[in-house]
């Protein structure tokens, strides 16, 4: 991919603005996600709690980092309980289908 690929985007988060590139098809996803970093960092900002821009965005990536985590745990379990539920239904569909070859004998 060239450079001629790329979109050069402006994105504005705590009152500075960073210039990006990425490809143009993700561009609308690209600002999707500093819209919702802007407003993640102005809730931590506004908390109080957290002072600096390096503070408050390093919060931010441990915070969004755990949800990261935590989702990849639920898909972790949905996906066993998935092929748990397939196996079940593959040997039931086996086992129905032994009973009706016997049948035929």
């Amino acid at each position: 991919m060239s450079s001629q690929d790329q979109a050069r985007v402006s994105v504005r988060i705590l009152e500075k603005e960073y210039f990006v590139s990425c490809p143009y098809e993700e561009r609308s996803a690209l600002l999707d996600s500093a819209e919702y970093l802007n407003a993640r960092m102005r809730e931590i900002r506004d908390s109080g709690r957290v002072v600096g821009h390096d503070r408050i965005a390093v919060m931010v990536a441990l915070n969004l980092a755990n949800e990261l985590l935590k989702l990849k745990e639920r898909e972790a379990a949905l996906d066993a309980e998935v092929s748990s539920r397939l196996r079940r239904m593959r040997e039931q569909v086996e086992a129905t289908l032994e009973r009706g070859q016997q049948l035929e004998l």
